[in-house]
């Protein structure tokens, strides 16, 4: 079948996790629990930060945009996945699908250009402490989180316009909870290299900017003072954890999309990056940092006040 003939698969199977009713269950409170924490903590952020005006720094704007990113970003997934925990057929249409693909790699690849623009700001803070506030300005870290937006969503429609114009022509079950490009490219009836190659570059990408977390460690090296080198990896510690999670986990999985990984492992590596790190990287920024607790406690007191009035 050539691959400009009609897609015959008009829907999809999601096998998410297999195992027995009573586990599902089980997975489903676990996952509804773990999605609400989620929207919790990340949401407490986006309000602390704008509701402090102390906040109204290029870091925190950088970090309350991280934190509706991941907002976004496990609305793309788990939402189905706790649907699918209590459907019998767990299907999602063709559109669908491909619409999950869209927002969850755009998203995904948002989050791939606002980590460095985040480790770019420390940077600046760590090395041009004097020069840092007429560098990095709040105009300036506004343009460059619109461009990580923009570019990251312009990323997508053409490679996932010529997967749609694959034949699907069946079996159309995906061993996954996301629809992800390598079981999708599995189930097309031809082949498609240039498709996998292109996918194959993201790789290059994230090599490419690990490459340049090492200025951020040099920089940290570098302070002279042993009480400068500590408050340095005070800043950046808890950055490096995130992005040490999110990257690995998207190397394991998109060195290539068909890269032989087997359907456990894909999606326990595909579980940590869309699920578990949206779940404590408000933990990871929080907990360290007094001014955003301190912002968390007034937004606590503030609550407790309306609900008593």
């Amino acid at each position: 079948m050539n691959a400009s003939g009609a897609n015959m698969v008009t829907e999809f199977i999601l096998l998410s996790f297999s195992c027995s009713r009573e586990t599902q269950a089980l997975l489903f409170i676990l996952f509804l629990v773990s999605y609400i924490l989620t929207l919790m903590g990340n949401g407490a952020i986006v309000c602390a930060v704008k509701l402090d005006h102390k906040l109204h720094t290029p870091m925190y704007l950088l970090l309350a945009n991280f934190s509706f990113l991941e907002i976004c970003y496990i609305n793309t997934t788990v939402p189905n996945m706790l649907r699918n925990f209590l459907s019998e057929t767990k299907t999602i249409s063709f559109t669908a699908c491909f619409l999950q693909f869209y927002f969850f790699f755009s998203l995904g690849t948002n989050e791939t250009f606002l980590l460095p623009l985040m480790a770019f700001d420390r940077y600046l803070a760590i090395c041009r402490p004097l020069h840092y506030p007429t560098i990095m300005n709040n105009r300036l870290c506004t343009v460059l989180v619109v461009l990580c937006w923009v570019t990251a969503f312009l990323c997508y429609p053409v490679p996932i316009y010529f997967i749609t114009q694959l034949p699907f022509c069946g079996p159309n079950t995906i061993d996954h909870f996301v629809c992800d490009p390598g079981p999708l490219l599995a189930l097309s009836c031809v082949p498609a290299p240039g498709i996998e190659l292109s996918c194959s570059l993201l790789s290059s990408i994230i090599i490419f900017i690990l490459a340049s977390y090492t200025l951020v460690l040099r920089a940290v090296f570098h302070v002279p003072s042993t009480a400068g080198r500590h408050k340095a990896f005070s800043t950046c510690g808890s950055h490096l954890v995130v992005v040490s999670l999110f990257y690995a986990t998207l190397m394991v999985m998109y060195i290539s999309p068909n890269s032989g990984n087997p359907g456990g492992t894909q999606k326990i590596v595909t579980l940590i990056y869309s699920s578990v790190t949206p779940l404590i990287n408000p933990v990871i920024y929080s907990l360290r940092n007094k001014d955003m607790k301190a912002a968390l406690r007034k937004i606590r007191i503030l609550t407790k006040i309306s609900q008593n009035s």
